[in-house]
């Protein structure tokens, strides 16, 4: 079994890995492996190629077209479209690696042991990554052991806390981010017996994006929003979504920008309630849109909500320090010292006191 990483791990792994080392990731389709390798070598300014080779019928879908060398009549291939021409190292994500037809996996066997294509090597520092769905709901194709061996391969599990994280810095629909955050299972179709449904739509990742773009300009969604949002991500998960958006949630730039006004709603709050308040607060601060509120606004609202919390409710101010005392929410304790000491001082002491 190989070894299960987070996008934590894998921003780790592609930073440590030498590029001539090839990765292959293992996971259920849509947990967003392409759109993550993207983000990440983009950055560098790496341009990623993907090719699904469940695709491609022929192994000149990859090789390219033959052609005869006029000066020494050989048969010689045209560069594929995919391949760089301009000497610049690519990504090469081979997505699908475990659904492709045995003759395309033979001339992906030379491109991953020898980085050549028909005898033309890819660039210098150019990175060979694969992607296999994982499960027997899949129709898949057996890996030869040889090929494998070329691959170092990891499952990719990537948490919900970083779905939500990544969602609250794309801008997408707080009414779905509130969803996902009360209800994590309904991220993904997490089925136990792996049992295959056919044409039957369940949720993941790639789904609740939809969803939230799809809503994000309708305040007040109809029912024929919902049959709509069903064929996105189930019925279950879209009576349960739609369900959930007739409850009147406290949004975090509610607590931050008006403490004094939110606070009898407060006094109703149980501690699920408050958990999944701290939660959207700390991802509002790790996506950066804390700080574009007034700094004076800001400061005293925080200080107030922390020493509500304090006060009111222990296991809720627990549950507010246990956040700042990870690794997932750095940017709100970074801010907190630098501009509430006092406040970051009685943090610091709660959890020494633990």
């Amino acid at each position: 079994m190989a070894i299960a990483i987070d996008t934590q791990g894998l921003t780790t792994v592609l930073d440590v890995t030498p590029s001539w080392q090839n990765i292959m990731l293992t996971g259920k389709h849509g947990i967003g492996k392409s759109q993550i390798l993207t983000t990440y070598f983009e950055a560098k300014e790496m341009k990623v190629k993907t090719l699904f080779l469940g695709q491609m019928s022929d192994p000149g879908d990859l090789l390219g077209l033959p052609s005869k060398d006029e000066d020494t009549g050989r048969t010689t291939f045209m560069p594929p479209y995919w391949f760089p021409v301009d000497g610049k190292p690519i990504v090469l994500f081979l997505d699908e690696l475990n659904r492709a037809r045995p003759e395309i996996l033979q001339t992906v066997m030379d491109l991953v042991l020898n980085r050549k294509l028909a005898g033309r090597p890819l660039p210098e520092g150019s990175r060979i990554i694969s992607a296999c769905n994982d499960g027997e709901e899949y129709q898949l194709t057996d890996l030869d052991p040889a090929l494998v061996s070329r691959f170092n391969i990891y499952t990719f599990r990537p948490t919900e806390t970083e779905w939500l994280k990544w969602a609250e810095c794309e801008g997408l629909d707080h009414r779905v981010i509130r969803f996902i955050s009360s209800h994590p299972d309904m991220l993904d179709n997490n089925n136990d017996k792996n049992e295959y449904e056919g044409l039957e739509k369940t949720p993941d990742r790639r789904g609740w994006e939809k969803v939230a773009r799809l809503l994000e300009n309708v305040p007040n969604p109809t029912q024929l929003h919902q049959i709509i949002v069903a064929g996105i991500v189930g019925v279950r998960a879209a009576s349960m979504l739609f369900l959930s958006m007739k409850e009147d949630g406290l949004q975090p730039v509610d607590v931050l920008t008006d403490f004094k006004k939110v606070k009898k709603r407060l006094d109703n709050f149980k501690l699920h309630e408050f958990s999944q308040l701290n939660d959207a607060i700390a991802r509002y601060f790790e996506s950066n849109k804390a700080v574009a509120i007034d700094h004076d606004t800001l400061c005293k609202n925080v200080s107030a909500y922390h020493d509500y919390l304090l006060k009111k409710d222990h296991e809720a101010y627990a549950h507010f320090v246990s956040l700042l005392d990870g690794t997932n929410y750095k940017q709100m304790l970074i801010w907190l010292s630098k501009e509430l000491p006092g406040t970051y001082k009685k943090i610091i002491t709660f959890i020494q006191q633990l």
